[in-house]
Protein backbone atom coordinates (compact mmCIF):
# COMPACT_ATOMS: atom_id res chain seq x y z
CA UNK A 1 0.00 0.00 0.00
CA UNK A 2 0.99 3.58 -0.10
CA UNK A 3 1.35 6.63 2.25
CA UNK A 4 -2.50 6.33 3.43
CA UNK A 5 -2.54 2.22 4.16
CA UNK A 6 1.50 3.16 5.98
CA UNK A 7 -0.12 5.78 7.75
CA UNK A 8 -3.18 3.00 8.80
CA UNK A 9 -1.50 -0.07 9.96
CA UNK A 10 0.65 2.06 12.20
CA UNK A 11 -1.27 1.47 15.29
CA UNK A 12 -2.84 4.95 15.67
CA UNK A 13 0.40 6.26 16.89
CA UNK A 14 1.39 9.04 15.68
CA UNK A 15 4.98 9.02 16.47
CA UNK A 16 5.52 5.63 14.51
CA UNK A 17 3.12 6.85 11.26
CA UNK A 18 6.54 8.90 10.88
CA UNK A 19 8.90 6.38 11.29
CA UNK A 20 7.05 4.31 8.90
CA UNK A 21 6.72 6.12 6.34
CA UNK A 22 10.35 6.50 6.85
CA UNK A 23 11.09 3.17 6.21
CA UNK A 24 10.38 4.29 2.30
CA UNK A 25 14.14 6.25 2.93
CA UNK A 26 16.25 3.79 4.52
CA UNK A 27 18.22 1.28 3.01
CA UNK A 28 20.14 -1.39 4.51
CA UNK A 29 19.82 -4.04 7.47
CA UNK A 30 22.03 -1.83 9.90
CA UNK A 31 19.26 0.23 11.74
CA UNK A 32 21.04 0.47 15.02
CA UNK A 33 21.66 4.58 14.39
CA UNK A 34 18.07 4.90 15.05
CA UNK A 35 16.34 5.21 18.30
CA UNK A 36 13.82 2.40 19.45
CA UNK A 37 11.02 3.85 17.29
CA UNK A 38 12.37 4.74 14.09
CA UNK A 39 13.68 1.19 14.11
CA UNK A 40 10.18 -0.59 14.75
CA UNK A 41 8.78 2.18 12.60
CA UNK A 42 10.87 1.12 9.69
CA UNK A 43 11.07 -2.78 10.27
CA UNK A 44 7.15 -2.02 10.27
CA UNK A 45 7.00 -0.66 6.90
CA UNK A 46 9.03 -3.42 5.24
CA UNK A 47 6.51 -5.85 6.94
CA UNK A 48 3.55 -4.06 5.54
CA UNK A 49 5.13 -3.98 2.46
CA UNK A 50 6.64 -7.78 2.33
CA UNK A 51 2.85 -8.92 3.48
CA UNK A 52 0.71 -7.22 0.16
CA UNK A 53 3.53 -8.33 -1.95
CA UNK A 54 2.52 -11.84 -0.89
CA UNK A 55 -0.44 -12.13 -0.17
CA UNK A 56 -2.23 -14.75 -2.06
CA UNK A 57 -5.07 -12.67 -3.30
CA UNK A 58 -3.12 -9.45 -4.39
CA UNK A 59 -0.76 -11.70 -6.52
CA UNK A 60 -4.07 -13.20 -8.04
CA UNK A 61 -5.08 -9.56 -9.10
CA UNK A 62 -1.58 -8.99 -10.05
CA UNK A 63 -1.53 -11.47 -12.52
CA UNK A 64 -5.16 -9.94 -13.71
CA UNK A 65 -3.49 -6.83 -14.56
CA UNK A 66 -0.13 -7.28 -15.47
CA UNK A 67 -0.78 -7.76 -19.35
CA UNK A 68 -2.51 -3.57 -19.21
CA UNK A 69 0.28 -2.49 -15.94
CA UNK A 70 3.37 -4.43 -17.15
CA UNK A 71 6.32 -3.27 -14.65
CA UNK A 72 4.16 -1.11 -12.41
CA UNK A 73 1.30 -3.91 -11.72
CA UNK A 74 2.40 -3.32 -7.73
CA UNK A 75 2.68 -0.17 -8.12
CA UNK A 76 -0.66 0.70 -9.66
CA UNK A 77 -2.13 -1.73 -6.87
CA UNK A 78 -0.55 -0.10 -4.11
CA UNK A 79 -2.39 3.89 -5.16
CA UNK A 80 -5.48 1.66 -5.86
CA UNK A 81 -5.53 -0.10 -2.41
CA UNK A 82 -4.75 3.48 -0.81
CA UNK A 83 -7.84 4.78 -3.24
CA UNK A 84 -10.38 2.17 -2.11
CA UNK A 85 -9.34 3.05 1.63
CA UNK A 86 -9.53 6.32 1.49
CA UNK A 87 -13.42 5.55 0.04
CA UNK A 88 -14.32 3.07 2.67
CA UNK A 89 -12.39 4.36 5.71
CA UNK A 90 -15.62 5.22 7.26
CA UNK A 91 -15.67 1.23 7.46
CA UNK A 92 -12.20 0.18 8.73
CA UNK A 93 -11.66 3.15 11.25
CA UNK A 94 -13.61 4.79 14.03
CA UNK A 95 -11.93 8.61 12.95
CA UNK A 96 -13.38 10.08 10.27
CA UNK A 97 -11.01 10.61 7.58
CA UNK A 98 -10.11 14.03 7.72
CA UNK A 99 -9.80 14.23 11.52
CA UNK A 100 -7.16 11.38 11.21
CA UNK A 101 -5.35 12.80 8.40
CA UNK A 102 -5.04 16.80 10.50
CA UNK A 103 -3.85 14.69 13.47
CA UNK A 104 -0.77 13.35 11.25
CA UNK A 105 -0.49 16.72 9.92
CA UNK A 106 -0.51 18.70 13.06
CA UNK A 107 1.87 16.22 14.87
CA UNK A 108 5.55 17.05 15.34
CA UNK A 109 7.61 14.16 15.78
CA UNK A 110 10.04 13.33 18.83
CA UNK A 111 12.48 11.84 16.80
CA UNK A 112 12.05 14.90 14.21
CA UNK A 113 15.87 15.55 14.40
CA UNK A 114 16.67 11.71 13.23
CA UNK A 115 14.76 11.69 10.05
CA UNK A 116 16.90 12.94 7.15
CA UNK A 117 16.83 16.43 5.58
CA UNK A 118 15.15 14.21 2.12
CA UNK A 119 12.19 13.16 4.45
CA UNK A 120 11.95 16.30 6.05
CA UNK A 121 11.03 17.80 2.90
CA UNK A 122 8.60 15.25 1.70
CA UNK A 123 6.83 15.55 4.82
CA UNK A 124 6.87 19.21 4.41
CA UNK A 125 5.58 18.87 0.99
CA UNK A 126 2.93 16.50 2.21
CA UNK A 127 1.87 18.57 4.81
CA UNK A 128 1.51 22.22 2.74
CA UNK A 129 -0.32 20.03 -0.36
CA UNK A 130 -2.17 17.34 1.64
CA UNK A 131 -1.86 14.96 -0.55
CA UNK A 132 -3.85 12.30 1.03
CA UNK A 133 -7.01 14.10 1.20
CA UNK A 134 -7.88 13.81 -2.00
CA UNK A 135 -7.22 10.15 -2.26
CA UNK A 136 -11.09 9.15 -1.94
CA UNK A 137 -11.38 11.18 -5.88
CA UNK A 138 -11.08 9.86 -8.84
CA UNK A 139 -9.27 13.16 -9.59
CA UNK A 140 -6.95 12.21 -6.32
CA UNK A 141 -6.27 8.84 -7.90
CA UNK A 142 -5.44 10.59 -11.11
CA UNK A 143 -3.17 13.39 -9.62
CA UNK A 144 -1.32 10.42 -7.20
CA UNK A 145 -0.91 8.09 -10.65
CA UNK A 146 0.48 11.39 -12.54
CA UNK A 147 2.83 12.25 -9.69
CA UNK A 148 4.81 8.66 -9.03
CA UNK A 149 4.80 8.46 -12.86
CA UNK A 150 6.85 11.17 -12.86
CA UNK A 151 9.33 9.57 -10.56
CA UNK A 152 9.91 6.37 -12.15
CA UNK A 153 13.27 6.55 -13.94
CA UNK A 154 12.00 4.10 -16.85
CA UNK A 155 9.35 4.26 -19.46
CA UNK A 156 5.89 3.27 -17.97
CA UNK A 157 2.05 3.41 -18.49
CA UNK A 158 1.02 4.04 -14.99
CA UNK A 159 -0.48 7.53 -16.14
CA UNK A 160 -2.86 4.68 -17.55
CA UNK A 161 -3.64 3.38 -14.31
CA UNK A 162 -6.81 5.67 -13.16
CA UNK A 163 -8.87 4.50 -16.62
CA UNK A 164 -7.49 0.58 -15.80
CA UNK A 165 -8.96 1.29 -12.49
CA UNK A 166 -12.44 2.55 -13.98
CA UNK A 167 -12.94 -0.73 -15.92
CA UNK A 168 -11.89 -3.33 -13.77
CA UNK A 169 -13.17 -0.90 -10.30
CA UNK A 170 -15.73 -3.96 -8.66
CA UNK A 171 -12.62 -6.63 -9.51
CA UNK A 172 -10.64 -4.43 -7.48
CA UNK A 173 -12.31 -3.57 -4.44
CA UNK A 174 -13.33 -6.87 -4.22
CA UNK A 175 -9.74 -8.08 -3.84
CA UNK A 176 -8.92 -4.65 -1.90
CA UNK A 177 -11.95 -5.73 0.74
CA UNK A 178 -10.30 -9.54 0.97
CA UNK A 179 -6.75 -8.28 1.47
CA UNK A 180 -8.14 -5.86 4.17
CA UNK A 181 -10.02 -9.00 5.97
CA UNK A 182 -6.80 -10.74 6.27
CA UNK A 183 -4.24 -7.26 6.83
CA UNK A 184 -6.35 -5.65 9.54
CA UNK A 185 -6.14 -8.12 12.34
CA UNK A 186 -2.50 -9.62 11.41
CA UNK A 187 -1.33 -5.74 12.16
CA UNK A 188 -3.27 -5.86 15.02
CA UNK A 189 -1.92 -8.55 16.47
CA UNK A 190 1.61 -7.75 15.04
CA UNK A 191 1.41 -4.17 16.64
CA UNK A 192 -0.12 -5.61 20.12
CA UNK A 193 3.73 -6.82 20.87
CA UNK A 194 5.39 -3.89 19.29
CA UNK A 195 7.95 -2.22 22.13
CA UNK A 196 9.85 0.59 22.04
Amino acid sequence: MNFLGHLFFSDNNLELMYANLFGDFVKGKDLSAFSPVVQTGIVLHRSIDSYIDQHHEVRKLMHILYPVLPKVTGIAIDLYFDHCLAKNWETYHSKSFEVFLEEFYAYQPEKWQEYTTEFQLFIGKMRKNRWMNHYPTFYGLQKTCEGVAQRISFDTNLQDAPAIFLENKALIQRYFQEYMEGATPYFQQKNSTLNF
